[in-house]
């Protein structure tokens, strides 16, 4: 009952429009009464996302069940979840989309959808950091970065495949977006406790230390925010060093330059 009154909802926001839709409307092209309705759906807009619900309680199960030796992995999979959602019915979510971005009211409701989806994952990183974080007393801010990161780059990638009217394998952009952010973030802290202090007025010098090898990290400037560093002959490793406070978009920035170089 619950698909088959999002079907006639979705085929009635499609015909008349959104806002001309009644719940009314709703019920008499499905065949059911008002309360039918109400008992799957608080409003119009909750039928437009049927599948939310259930995708939130299957990311919820699975970072229940996750090996957290890789907590911003573990994030990153839970992400796919919500991708694979999308990809399981390509047309559906390429019309929602683009209705969604012509009614005002869907975009708000699809962000509260989205803060939703962030606060799950936000709060899988708080219990695996705790509140002392790497050791500065910020694991839940260090939780709410990541996960926002998660969430921006998950979306960032669907909504290129959206876009593109469903073209093509979702997961290609998705994958892109979301190897950045554990490139970012699953090494920070084992970059930033293999610094050692260098130099003042600058960023601290040191050594990043490796399974083969210990690697130098020259200092860095003040004037110098943010340095991506090439630290083998072929190009293949780069070390992120940026100061405390660094917005993600200028770190974000210097990778893709740095890449882009080698």
């Amino acid at each position: 009952m619950r698909e088959v009154l999002a079907q006639a909802a979705f085929q009635l926001f499609l015909e008349r429009g959104f806002e001309r839709t009644t719940v009314d409307d709703i019920v008499a092209r499905a065949g059911v009464g008002r309360r039918s309705f109400f008992r799957y759906f608080p409003s119009k807009e909750d039928a437009v996302f049927p599948d939310h619900e259930r995708c939130l309680a299957e990311m919820t199960e699975f970072l229940a069940a996750v090996d957290d030796s890789d907590p911003v992995g573990a994030v990153c999979d839970a992400a796919r979840i919500v991708l694979r959602m999308y990809a399981a019915n390509p047309e559906f979510s390429v019309q929602r989309y683009r209705l969604t971005r012509e009614v005002p009211g869907l975009r708000t409701y699809e962000l509260s959808v989205v803060r939703r989806y962030e606060q799950t994952l936000a709060g899988h990183l708080r219990g695996r950091f705790g509140e002392d974080g790497d050791g500065e007393g910020d694991g839940e801010l260090r939780a709410e970065v990541i996960a926002a990161s998660v969430v921006a780059a998950h979306n960032n990638g669907l909504r290129l495949w959206l876009r593109s009217g469903g073209e093509g394998d979702p997961e290609v952009a998705v994958d892109h977006a979301l190897a950045l952010v554990r490139e970012v973030w699953g090494r920070s802290a084992g970059v930033a406790g293999a610094l050692s202090p260098e130099g003042e007025g600058g960023l601290p010098g040191g050594s990043v230390s490796g399974p083969d090898t210990t690697l130098p990290v020259p200092a860095l400037p003040a004037a110098s925010p943010v340095s991506a560093l090439p630290v083998s002959g072929d190009g293949e490793v780069i070390v992120m060093v940026a100061r405390k406070g660094t917005p993600m978009w200028r770190v974000v920035q210097q990778i893709e330059a740095a890449v882009g170089e080698n």
